[in-house]
């Protein structure tokens, strides 16, 4: 089963890197803003890209589905 999202962090870790696709791409922003505001004051966001991808579901049909990723 694919997560929403995910958010990939070890303890010494130099980077976070939040990904989400459809509907959770809001709450991958929110983490991202709460955890820059609350947790870890002098954190930067580096990159945010956003991509489009091809899907194809168990039924055969085909869409397009948001994907974003904040590091």
């Amino acid at each position: 089963m694919y997560s929403n999202y995910n958010l990939f962090h070890t303890p010494n870790a130099k980077e976070i890197v939040l990904k989400a696709r459809r509907r959770a791409i809001t709450t991958a922003v929110d983490v991202a803003e709460i955890t820059r505001r609350r947790f870890i004051e002098k954190i930067n966001v580096t990159k945010i890209s956003t991509e489009t991808e091809d899907i194809t579901e168990d039924t055969g049909k085909t869409g397009a589905v948001s994907t974003m990723e904040i590091r």
